[in-house]
């Protein structure tokens, strides 16, 4: 027997840390309000990756090819829109079917939402949970980017939420996620809206299988989705969008969030995408590298983000050359699945669990150094109890740390490389429960590395 049991562990754990043990039920906010946990209790972190137009630009070999990288790269999140970004009203899926019958009475066209159907089942059986936004933002109002067209009010949103809430009530990998790249504006209607979809998908939630809910918006300072619903009880937790441009504190806007009452878990739901134009300038800018959105993932976590959302530039819109390129992707989608932070993304999650995961608090404190606001601002967290600290290096800089709230007199320390998931031993300077100062074993850009202490 023992030998068969160890057979099936050797089996089994390979799945389980790739992600593709089908899913059992939704996630859930922990008891402390601050993180995510599987459908069991057990931690999850949040590590999503950007698909924006899954549903309305992939077939479904083509879904499961996608599917089955992301998975296989250690991702168990994908957000997906239901009303597609690019024309998605009016423009076919891949099977030449639009989401209506009649975009006024809201009737559903069955063939097309069998598509998004299929996939988010196809998701679920490779272990990954779909964040799904009902619709785009710019259904509500376009603004100066979107395609439209403005189909709701308050007059139909409810509606609209009742009829997606009913289809999708029962499904065990689901997250709602409201808004689609807009933020409510001032002096309309758009926050009662919100609230009055998110209404009517509450209205057909199943009591057994509670399915969380959030607001993606665009990048707003200092708060993201809290900054217009952090009290609506449907608001499950934060997400933010912290944007395309490379030099942002992104861990100030987390921290905000993390210090709002009540409270809830939060996260980046749209950072820096990689081969992404910077600021949306390739021109002067030219396009996002690794080791800036490697920098921006592990601040926000280490101030207290609860996962982590990657997104590629051309896998958002599944471009490919038949497309219409928007903001100038570099490959088709299918080129773009294995870019270094595709493959990078699992370690930051890796590494969160590999210590004590429910105890886990931001420290500013642990780090000395005077600091600005910049590209190598270093970042500390730890666990309540004090038995262990993770400070990241974003360049190497040499730092003065303080250790004073380790609950060891000896201190144990081990560095922790981002691209590579390795660990090896640190040496230099012996380091006691005070001040230290640390130097990194290497210096410059996209020499990050994560000091372990405990």
């Amino acid at each position: 027997m023992k030998g068969i049991f160890q057979t099936l562990t050797l089996l089994l754990v390979p799945a389980l840390l790739m992600g593709q043990v089908p899913i059992q039920g939704p996630i859930k906010i922990s008891e402390n309000k601050r993180f995510f946990t599987q459908h069991d209790g057990s931690p999850f972190f949040w590590m999503a990756d950007t698909a924006w137009e899954l549903f309305h630009r992939t077939n479904r070999e083509e879904a499961d090819y996608y599917l089955t990288i992301r998975a296989k790269q250690g991702f168990n999140v994908v957000q997906a829109v239901a009303l597609a970004e690019i024309d998605g009203l009016n423009d076919p899926n891949s099977y030449g079917e639009v989401p209506f019958q009649n975009v006024e009475s809201l009737s559903f066209n069955q063939k097309y939402w069998e598509h998004v159907d299929y996939i988010i089942d196809l998701a679920a059986e490779k272990g990954i949970h779909i964040a799904l936004l009902p619709t785009w933002g710019d259904k509500l109002f376009k603004d100066s980017w979107g395609v439209g067209p403005e189909i709701f009010s308050k007059e139909n949103a409810e509606q609209f939420g009742e009829l997606i809430g009913a289809r999708y009530a029962d499904k065990k990998n689901l997250i709602w996620v409201l808004g689609g790249d807009r933020n409510p504006r001032k002096d309309f209607e758009d926050v009662e809206i919100w609230n009055r979809m998110a209404k009517g998908i509450k209205s057909h939630s199943n009591k057994n299988n509670p399915i969380l809910m959030t607001f993606h918006p665009q990048p707003n300072r200092p708060g993201g989705s809290s900054t217009w619903f952090h009290q609506e009880k449907w608001l499950d937790f934060n997400m933010h969008q912290t944007g395309h441009c490379p030099n942002q504190p992104t861990y100030r806007i987390i921290s905000h969030d993390y210090g709002l009452n009540p409270t809830k878990p939060t996260l980046d739901g749209e950072p820096l995408y990689e081969e992404h134009p910077n600021c949306f300038n390739a021109k002067e800018l030219g396009y996002s590298n690794p080791d800036d959105i490697r920098r921006i993932m592990y601040w926000n976590v280490f101030a207290g983000g609860a996962g982590q959302t990657y997104g590629c530039h051309a896998v958002w819109q599944m471009y490919t050359l038949d497309k219409k390129p928007i903001n100038g992707p570099l490959k088709p989608w299918q080129k773009s699945l294995e870019l270094p932070m595709a493959n990078q993304v699992k370690h930051l999650k890796n590494l969160m669990l590999s210590k004590s995961y429910f105890n886990r608090i931001p420290d500013f404190g642990l780090v000395k150094s005077k600091q600005e606001d910049d590209e190598h601002f270093v970042i500390g967290t730890r666990d309540t109890a004090g038995t262990y600290a993770m400070i990241y290096f974003p360049s190497g800089r040499e730092t003065e740390l303080d250790f004073s709230i380790l609950v060891n007199n000896k201190i144990k320390a081990e560095w922790f490389d981002p691209r590579t998931g390795v660990k090896f031993p640190y040496t230099g300077n012996e380091l006691t429960k005070g001040k230290n100062r640390v130097l990194p074993p290497s210096q410059g850009k996209g020499n990050d590395w994560v000091l372990i202490v405990n």
